[in-house]
């Protein structure tokens, strides 16, 4: 765990004063621009929430159903903190959601809100869409901000300028995680691969991060097993013996699992031949946002968000609610809202937001993705946050997480 040095040496500032902080970074402009804002119009800022209603795979070891209001209700909660800061700025915040059945839906209430005169969008979407939505002719003007995905590509070959990503990036949940082994010297990884696209991804981002920290990869397997084929026969029996014939006579530190579905990762975990542990998409999992984090202030948005939605709050949820807060700072900052304005001050470099973990976030400007750090923990603790200490950057230590500036494949028109 990171010690309270640590955390003062990287300015995340010690538990106990951060709200404090965090309550002046909210202020402090609302304070600035309330006489500005008492003088305004009083034309609302809306924001669109936007998102494809599609089923997701249900893993077969999950007790409960998911959440039918998973982001929304982060962007929820995110309105009503806009509110707060309102009431100082004479500002008001709408919230329109816009759920679609399919991409025809969504698609229809894209163009439908921007005939309406609609550019701030928050979105939940699949990357191809995404990408298609941002691409219209009369998308351009309008500001798209990215609430889940985790797609590197978005970020890379496929970026697009009036797109911006609130979540860590796949590289960046990769790197804080081989930092992380780097600091514990478990340098030598077995990386087993389940069988969907997001899996090859998944799988790839930790390719390259145990290559840029020179963590070795000393086997590398695809998941075939189907458990699900075999319940009836074999039981759970027949899966410690898959697992454990997997696993025979390879030399490792740690068990690194590629199961962003839930396929299988939740049945590697002691079923292993040597006693190693289990990370990745499960077990010790890098994320956003975890139930298990209650540092730095983030313990008041855990509670606001538990009062809103009557749960705890996921990763989806933290990016909708970080996506929201964007434009409402934006809003706040410029004592305005209009869109243009309040896009060029989301990309310009006095753009930050509060997310407590540390520092506010701010956006790099040749990706568009938040600055942020990244939490490990698995269902019972947060066991670290990276960048781990002792990983160092010219500019901002965030930037040693995913692609930085000299490597990265995006070139924004």
């Amino acid at each position: 765990m990171r010690s309270a040095e640590d955390r003062r040496r990287m300015g995340w500032g010690a538990t106990r004063l951060v709200p404090a902080l965090m309550l002046a970074a909210t202020l402090a402009p609302a304070a600035a621009f309330a006489q500005a804002g008492a003088a305004q119009s009083g034309a609302p800022v809306e924001i669109t929430y936007l998102a494809l209603d599609a089923p997701r795979p249900r893993p077969s070891t999950e007790l409960t159903p998911p959440p039918k209001d998973v982001g929304l209700a982060g962007a929820r909660l995110a309105l009503a903190d806009n509110a707060t800061t309102g009431r100082f700025t004479g500002q008001e915040f709408k919230l329109d959601e816009a759920v679609g059945a399919d991409a025809a839906a969504v698609t229809a209430a894209f163009k439908a809100r921007l005939a309406a005169g609609a550019r701030n969008f928050v979105t939940d979407l699949p990357p191809p869409l995404l990408l298609a939505l941002a691409d219209l002719p009369e998308a351009k003007g309008a500001t798209l901000i990215d609430a889940t995905s985790t797609d590197d590509a978005l970020r890379g070959a496929d970026c697009r300028r009036n797109v911006l990503h609130m979540l860590p990036s796949r590289a960046m949940l990769a790197d804080a995680l081989m930092q992380y082994l780097v600091v514990k010297n478990w340098r030598h990884i077995m990386l087993v691969q389940g069988k969907d696209a997001d899996d090859a991804l998944y799988a790839a981002a930790i390719r390259h991060a145990a290559k840029k920290f020179q963590v070795g990869i000393v086997a590398d397997k695809p998941w075939s097993f189907n458990a699900a084929a075999q319940q009836a026969d074999t039981g759970h029996f027949q899966v410690n013996t898959e697992v454990s014939n997997l696993t025979q006579g390879i030399s490792y530190d740690v068990l690194v699992v590629a199961d962003e579905a839930d396929n299988f990762g939740d049945q590697l975990g002691y079923r292993s031949f040597l006693p190693r542990p289990v990370v990745g998409t499960q077990g010790l999992t890098p994320s956003a946002w975890s139930p298990m984090f209650d540092e730095m202030g983030s313990r008041q948005l855990q509670l606001r968000f538990l009062a809103l939605a009557k749960r705890m709050m996921t990763d989806r949820d933290y990016g909708a609610w970080l996506a929201v807060r964007a434009f409402g700072e934006a809003a706040t900052r410029t004592a305005s809202a209009d869109p243009a304005a309040m896009a060029a001050f989301l990309h310009g470099p006095d753009f930050t937001v509060a997310g407590y973990k540390g520092p506010p976030f701010s956006i790099r400007p040749w990706d568009g993705q938040l600055r942020q750090p990244v939490l490990l923990a698995d269902d019972r603790s947060l066991v670290s946050i990276s960048p781990q200490p002792g990983f160092l950057h010219q500019f901002y230590e965030t930037d040693t997480l995913g692609t930085d500036k000299p490597e990265t494949t995006c070139h924004m028109s």
